[in-house]
């Protein structure tokens, strides 16, 4: 009877551990990157085009997807929480794909029609600087994570 208390503790235990481990600041910022890529795009728009349409993310298919990608890698940079060197790297892989995305937004703001006509920019074109702002900032909070436990590891 009491290995079954004791095996039932320690399972809530670990669920608690679990649930904390997920509160972390950097699973905050990875969630505001997934958010960013995910939602953001195709409610901001990137650019007015010469007839003054407003062009979103999802009037091509290739933008669409590479927003996606960036939300997707968010979350499982999310879920990758016990593994921190493979989280790291899967941001830093997130950040490659966003500065992508920004040269392409670049190359395509510089290219656009203005001379004849006023062309805007949209704020949506900001967003990967945005992401890779927070991705930054869960790097910093996840080598802080990995210098901790390696300085409780050499204190044993």
């Amino acid at each position: 009877m009491q290995l079954f208390f004791l095996k039932r503790r320690v399972f809530l235990q670990s669920k608690v551990i679990k649930k904390r481990m997920i509160q972390r600041i950097q699973s905050i910022f990875l969630l505001i990157v997934a958010l960013l890529g995910a939602i953001a795009p195709f409610f901001a728009f990137l650019w007015v085009t010469a007839n003054g349409e407003e062009f979103f993310a999802q009037n091509e298919l290739w933008i669409s997807i590479l927003f996606y990608a960036v939300a997707i890698l968010a979350v499982i940079a999310i879920f990758l929480f016990k593994n921190r060197q493979n989280q790291f790297v899967l941001n830093r892989l997130n950040m490659i794909l966003n500065l992508f995305l920004l040269g392409f937004f670049v190359y395509r703001s510089l290219n656009l029609s203005g001379e004849t006509l006023v062309s805007e920019k949209g704020i949506g074109m900001l967003i990967p600087v945005f992401s890779i702002v927070f991705l930054v900032l869960a790097n910093r909070a996840i080598k802080k994570d990995e210098d901790l436990v390696k300085s409780v590891d050499r204190l044993r």
